[in-house]
């Protein structure tokens, strides 16, 4: 005899209690819990008693191995981050807020894989196939062999995959599709987890590259469960605000490749297209000799990126100073004023300070500490830190400036865009040579260091 038992859960992060509550503990949200019936075995049942007896245990070491072949995006960047391609077989999760892009992207990522003579299938259940037939003419992106299918029954779904048998699938997105089995409604955190897990199996019985499009809360983080990130493949997040043309495509869990790599896409009207060189991009529209201007080279994943953090300190009109960080992460910038204000004997106490990182990307990299310290004292000051300069470095709570990883790589970008002297931390700087190539590296123990270096020469 099967017993039901009642259970809420969040929609936003799948948090579960026995009875409804008005505010979630877990994510903070209000009016999210919904409720759902599970279904418990009978205990007087055995255990085991319908386990598959066809499956039998391997050695590790008589498992066959194969490399697998990925199928290309058609578009390098993508590619990087991905790895090298997509895998057979594989489930991807795309993630970003509403209208930054995604089904741009993955029509233009259908129609180049199409090309390569291989069926794909668009399911969509938020548009007709008439609206993506219009984005498609648009972007240049019609294939005999891309095959569109508006629906958001999951049944249904795999009937036609079944008939089809196409190599890769996209499904935009996982908040609409839904099982008929299943009492909740579309979207609830039992719909999301059952419809994910179902796609995954078919994805790997039948090899099939499959990639979900998922929501985004207003936190930027992906709604539904948190078992969702855990059961796919790769977790892409689709970044960039709407006031710039800049896209960051970002993994932040890659089974086939590093995690944490990113690339940059320019939205045109023909679609996304690619930048090669983001490190230019981001700091062409750099001022010249402008107090509150520094420049920085972040690690993202493998790739160095060089990037202009931009800071504002002025008096506060009201008792308690304003403090932002736009693109930085605003816990660190007000640690770096204590600092400054603590050692440098800076009297920021009274003063607003606002930070932010050009072009529109997030990046809380450590390494960034020494940039944005010295473009918040050039402001104070309103004196302008040399042109040619790059600063790199993290700094403790004693203004001490500590090591970062990856020294080599970073000067190398600094160098190839012509910039003339590094200021990075001493530890780091006993391991490269003085002078490294066209460009000058010098090592500092502190931010006074550091400060005096910079100003002073």
């Amino acid at each position: 005899m099967v017993k039901v038992k009642t259970k809420f859960v969040c929609r936003e992060c799948g948090t579960e209690s026995v009875k409804w509550l008005g505010r979630c503990p877990g994510c903070g949200e209000w009016n999210t819990f919904d409720e759902e019936r599970m279904s418990l075995p009978d205990k007087r049942r055995p255990q085991f008693a319908e386990a598959n007896i066809g499956v039998v245990r391997t050695s590790i070491v008589d498992i066959e191995g194969h490399t697998e072949e990925r199928s290309s995006c058609g578009l390098r960047e993508l590619d990087f981050v991905l790895g090298g391609g997509i895998v057979p077989g594989s489930l991807l999760l795309f993630g970003g807020d509403p209208g930054i892009g995604k089904s741009t992207l993955l029509l233009q990522i259908a129609y180049h894989i199409s090309q390569q003579g291989k069926r794909v299938l668009y399911v969509s259940g938020e548009e007709s196939a008439a609206q993506i037939k219009m984005r498609a003419e648009r972007l240049g992106a019609l294939a005999q062999s891309l095959y569109v299918l508006a629906e958001t029954d999951l049944d249904i779904i795999l009937q036609q995959v079944e008939e089809m048998r196409p190599e890769f699938m996209i499904v935009d997105s996982i908040q609409t599709v839904y099982l008929p089995s299943l009492s909740s409604a579309a979207g609830s955190v039992s719909q999301v987890r059952e419809c994910t897990g179902l796609l995954m199996r078919v994805a790997k019985q039948n090899r099939i590259a499959t990639c979900i499009v998922g929501h985004v809360t207003k936190d930027g983080m992906l709604a539904g469960p948190r078992v969702l990130e855990h059961m796919v493949d790769t977790v892409l997040y689709f970044e960039g605000d709407r006031h710039h043309d800049q896209r960051v495509v970002r993994a932040v869990k890659n089974r086939f490749g590093s995690t944490n790599e990113l690339a940059v896409f320019e939205m045109r009207e023909n679609g996304l297209q690619e930048v090669v060189n983001p490190s230019e991009l981001f700091l062409a529209e750099r001022p010249a000799k402008t107090p509150g201007s520094a420049v920085v080279v972040a690690l993202e994943g493998s790739r160095p990126l060089m990037l202009e953090i931009q800071a504002l300190v002025a008096t506060s009109s009201f008792g308690t100073p304003r403090r932002l960080a736009t693109g930085a992460d605003g816990l660190r910038m007000n640690m770096l004023l204590a600092v400054l204000e603590r050692r440098l004997d800076m009297h920021l106490q009274t003063s607003d300070a606002y930070v932010n990182i050009a072009g529109g990307v997030r990046c809380d990299e450590p390494a960034l500490d020494l940039g944005m310290a010295m473009a918040l004292v050039s402001s104070h000051r309103n004196r302008p830190l040399p042109t040619g300069d790059v600063f790199l470095g993290e700094i403790g709570l004693t203004g001490e400036v500590r090591r970062v990883s990856k020294l080599e790589q970073r000067i190398k970008e600094a160098e190839r865009l012509g910039f003339e002297r590094c200021i990075v931390p001493r530890q780091n700087g006993q391991s490269v040579s003085r002078r490294h190539g066209s460009i000058e590296v010098v090592g500092v123990q502190s931010v006074v260091d550091a400060l005096n270096l910079a100003f002073l020469g």
